[in-house]
């Protein structure tokens, strides 16, 4: 994959090089960030993912950034270990310890801290407030990936949302199937 970027004309480098070092993490964060409170449900949390869409929300506690939901914590955490997503609390399975940046961070800066700490998701803080969020997929796109790059990165993702919608329906057919047999 990174081997692609190396065959492009070297004008083409040192445009993506130079968005990445100018361009502030402000300029193309999430500015409506969906997040969700430490005591709701996995189950809850899954349908607000499906319903706006999205890959991750962040967990608030009194305003400030608890935590970070992702489908990935989902899969591995409920779904692999058979937990009942409706009995399953957030911070059961958040990550607590989260990344953030800061909405003056240049690009270049963020996507070096992704990549060194292996995130996708990073919650942008100003002082403790959430401001934003900027995904992997936001700096490929900015740094005008090659489109077979593009391609991958949007597939994966539709991926984990197919099993995220998958889940949901299998967990509301089971609910359906337990309401039958108490009656």
């Amino acid at each position: 994959m990174l081997s692609e970027i190396y065959y492009c004309p070297r004008t083409t480098i040192s445009l993506i090089l130079d968005k990445m070092v100018t361009m502030k993490i402000e300029e193309v964060m999430i500015k409506n960030v969906i997040t969700l409170q430490r005591d709701v449900s996995a189950y809850d949390a899954v349908k607000l993912m499906n319903e706006n869409r999205i890959g991750c929300l962040v967990v608030l506690q009194y305003g400030q950034v608890a935590g970070i939901i992702t489908e990935r914590d989902m899969l591995e955490r409920v779904l692999e270990k058979c937990k009942n997503p409706k009995e399953t609390k957030v911070t059961e399975i958040m990550t607590k310890r989260v990344i953030v940046g800061k909405p003056d961070m240049q690009l270049a800066e963020a996507a070096k801290i992704m990549f060194e700490k292996k995130v996708k998701k990073l919650p942008i803080v100003e002082g403790n407030r959430l401001v934003g969020l900027v995904t992997l997929t936001d700096l490929a796109r900015v740094a005008s990936l090659d489109e077979k790059t593009m391609e991958l990165i949007e597939t994966r993702e539709r991926f984990l949302e197919a099993c995220m919608h998958a889940w949901d329906n299998t967990i509301r057919k089971q609910d359906q199937a337990a309401l039958c047999t108490k009656q």
